[in-house]
């Protein structure tokens, strides 16, 4: 998910904003706090490394990539912008208790952000559908990984405990390269690794073909409408390994999700598709 969105999307929104407002859809979030501690400090990655934090599955979270954060929202763990937040942002958050997990878009270029100039045209691909963003070849991984390794030396710099790389099943879209199965397989282990030399937690971001594969490199995953989709029940090997899945879903009333999510053991949510503060959690 980026912030930048098309216009199909923002009506979407638009549309979800007004179903958004009747009584069902009321926040929840008064409900009593939950402790901090998400999980032991120390995990060894399939990759033999070590990280300083493994959230446990069931965890709650807030994900908000578009305006100033809202740190009052009372869930262990927040997901926000690297590069749009500073590390007085993460700061506060860890004074409340808080974990804090960097967003970064590790599947396509962005014209807009500040290292832009930094990727070479010939990793460039086609247009992903959303306004200013190019597919990325993942096959180079020489040139690409390094630039996503000084992304994360910007999230840990500023004090992030994980990270969310986007966009990890370009193998899958239409990117403008003849992308395989192990080209995605070898390109999410190298972010996992880069992640790990960095002593950052890191997420697995959709690509639910390959949980199986990859599972063990991951400390946690990051899900959109896999209930939508009917694929939920592939996101339980995280589960078992007692690590969590953040799922949202943008166009589902809880009702129709929530009921499965939670059995499930996934930390479910619904969002509006911009990812603003506002959260309707299961």
């Amino acid at each position: 998910m980026r912030v930048r969105t098309p216009l199909a999307a923002l009506l979407a929104a638009a549309l979800l904003v007004l179903a958004g407002c009747s009584s069902d859809d009321a926040d929840d979030d008064a409900r009593p706090s939950q402790p901090p501690h998400t999980g032991p400090t120390t995990q060894r990655p399939a990759d033999g490394s070590a990280v300083d934090w493994q959230p446990r599955a069931r965890t709650t979270w807030q994900w908000q990539l578009d305006g100033r954060v809202d740190t009052s929202i009372d869930v262990p763990v927040y997901d926000i912008d690297g590069f749009e937040n500073s590390a007085a942002v993460v700061d506060r958050l860890h004074a409340d208790g808080r974990k804090v997990i960097c967003y970064i878009n590790a599947g396509s270029w962005e014209d807009w952000r500040p290292d832009a100039d930094a990727f070479p045209k010939e990793v460039r691909g086609e247009n992903n559908g959303w306004e200013g963003e190019l597919w990325l070849d993942i096959r180079q991984l020489d040139t690409v990984l390094p630039l996503m390794g000084k992304r994360m030396d910007m999230c840990r710099q500023k004090g992030f405990d994980g990270v969310e790389p986007d966009l990890m099943d370009g193998y899958r879209n239409r990117t403008g390269f003849p992308l395989t199965a192990e080209h995605q397989l070898a390109y999410n282990r190298g972010l996992a690794k880069l992640a790990h030399d960095r002593g950052l937690a890191v997420g697995l971001k959709n690509d639910l073909d390959q949980i199986p594969e990859l599972v063990g490199d991951f400390e946690f995953a990051v899900n959109e409408e896999c209930a939508e989709f009917g694929e939920c029940d592939k996101l339980t090997p995280f589960i078992k390994a007692d690590k969590p899945v953040f799922h949202v879903e943008y166009t589902l009333p809880t009702a129709k999700f929530c009921p499965t999510t939670k059995k499930l053991g996934l930390s479910s949510m619904r969002k509006r598709l911009g990812l603003d503060p506002w959260r309707q959690p299961c």
